[in-house]
């Protein structure tokens, strides 16, 4: 091998060298190409899964929502009992058509969802009777009937079992989703290292050739520098894949808190009921007179309502809601938030930097991104030292995204309280309820955007958000 190597000129191993580079080069990045194309498309379908997931839950949440409204309504006759049976028809028939069109490749699935469109059908139907047999002001004892009762019950079973039944197929397509996709992240990086490997043994060569040969030196340190930038092109697209992989599993936790929350929802409000049935009863055994039982009924009032309230608030920063999309320079609708924040800014001072890129419109809820804008920005506000704080404001376009920036120079985060940013509860301020930016990241979350953060303590904040263009 060492005597052909030296028949070999100088500058035939330069060109063969470098040929051989070129040509692993182009291979290395085609290939690179097609596994990050790959990559999307099975990051798609897993977070299709998780959708699936997400609307089977809400829909027996709903449908749980609905029961203890009718049974509160039973109990007390409180029509402020019927607003989530009133409302959870059309939620469910909403959530039923997302999941409809988003099994439709799954023959199996979307048979499954015409039989629990049947069962959800039914128990609305139960449902129904029970409330308007109330409303009629009958009061019979023996109502419902046990028949009635027993197919209500085999129904909501019907249904559980139904729900677990397709959310089992879906963990299975996700558990192999997710083997696919570690599989491409195996291949990428194997990829990777098989180019370093090369690179580096034609560096070799080239430091060889160098110093024998001054051209041939030069011509190899400019082919070193191309396959450098080429490298680094496709670590940073092993970079982007991997910025939308945490996306992804930042979606799951979204997804994964909205469960929680809902599960919460129904486990406390059941118990409240009871405690405010009770709280009913002893008004009417005790006297009116008696001035202390009363204060102290108040006391259970308020804090049960608070309760309630709390619960409510928890639900709506974590469940996707109906967005009503409007085309709109994005521009003014930031020019809209500040002047919503326009009193707190001026009372405070904050000094507004505009950098806005050509008219950028985007497809949106435009009250909803308003109320996002709006939370960021009185928190940036109110993180700022007064008559000292700067507000820079930015857009742009990356990537057929736009961009928004929201800077400030206030007291910034460190790493702990960066990573619970946007868990429901989660607050600095003493007088903060930890909800305001967890409903900004539902909101983003709704629009298919993402929103990021990074902050550096005592110098200030930054919230980046991407949303589609038109």
């Amino acid at each position: 091998m060492k005597k052909i190597f030296e028949k070999v000129k100088a500058d035939k191993r330069i060109i063969i060298g470098y040929s051989a580079s070129l040509f692993l080069l182009l291979v290395t990045y085609i290939v690179t190409l097609l596994a990050n194309k790959e990559l999307k498309e099975r990051s798609d379908k897993m977070d299709h899964t998780y959708n699936v997931l997400f609307n089977l839950e809400a829909i027996l949440s709903t449908i749980k929502d609905a029961e203890t409204g009718v049974r509160g309504y039973a109990l007390t006759r409180d029509v402020n009992f019927l607003d989530p049976f009133i409302n959870s028809k059309q939620i469910s028939d909403s959530l039923y058509k997302q999941l409809l069109f988003q099994t439709k490749d799954n023959p199996v699935q979307n048979n499954r969802l015409l039989d629990l469109k049947s069962v959800m059908e039914r128990r609305f139907e139960i449902l129904n009777l029970s409330v308007n047999y109330y409303q009629n002001g009958a009061t019979d004892p023996d109502f419902p009937s046990q028949s009635l009762q027993l197919e209500a019950k085999r129904s909501m079973n019907k249904l559980r079992l139904m729900v677990s039944i397709m959310q089992n197929e879906e963990r299975h397509l996700l558990t192999e989703r997710d083997k696919k996709l570690k599989s491409t992240f195996s291949s990428i990086n194997t990829i990777t290292i098989t180019s370093l490997l090369l690179t580096l043994l034609l560096v070799i060569i080239g430091f060889v050739t160098y110093t024998n040969e001054n051209r041939a030196r030069k011509i190899a340190m400019q082919n070193i520098k191309e396959y450098q930038a080429q490298l680094g092109k496709r670590i940073d697209e092993l970079n982007t894949a991997n910025a939308q992989l945490v996306q992804m599993q930042s979606s799951e936790k979204f997804a994964a808190t909205g469960r929680i929350a809902r599960t919460i929802a129904h486990e406390v409000r059941n118990p409240l009921t009871n405690i405010n049935l009770a709280t009913c009863q002893l008004k009417t055994d005790i006297p009116a007179t008696d001035e202390n039982m009363n204060y102290l009924f108040d006391i259970i009032d308020r804090n049960s309502n608070r309760i309630n309230k709390l619960i409510s608030d928890l639900l709506q920063t974590t469940k996707f809601s109906e967005l009503t999309f409007t085309s709109i320079s994005v521009n003014d609708l930031l020019e809209e938030t500040l002047l919503m924040a326009k009193d707190r800014i001026d009372l405070n001072k904050i000094s507004i930097e505009r950098n806005y890129a050509a008219d950028i419109r985007i497809n949106v809820d435009r009250e909803k991104i308003k109320l996002a804008f709006l939370n960021i920005i009185i928190n940036a506000i109110e993180a700022t030292e007064a008559n000292k704080g700067v507000l820079k404001i930015s857009t742009g376009i990356q990537q057929h995204f736009c961009v928004i920036d929201i800077t400030d120079n206030g007291i910034g985060m460190d790493e702990n309280s960066l990573t619970k940013l946007f868990e429901p509860y989660f607050t600095s301020k003493p007088k903060g309820n930890g909800l305001g930016l967890a409903n900004t990241q539902n909101i983003i979350f709704n629009h298919k955007g993402t929103i990021n953060v990074s902050s550096t303590l005592g110098k200030g904040t930054t919230f980046i958000i991407r949303l589609s263009l038109v």
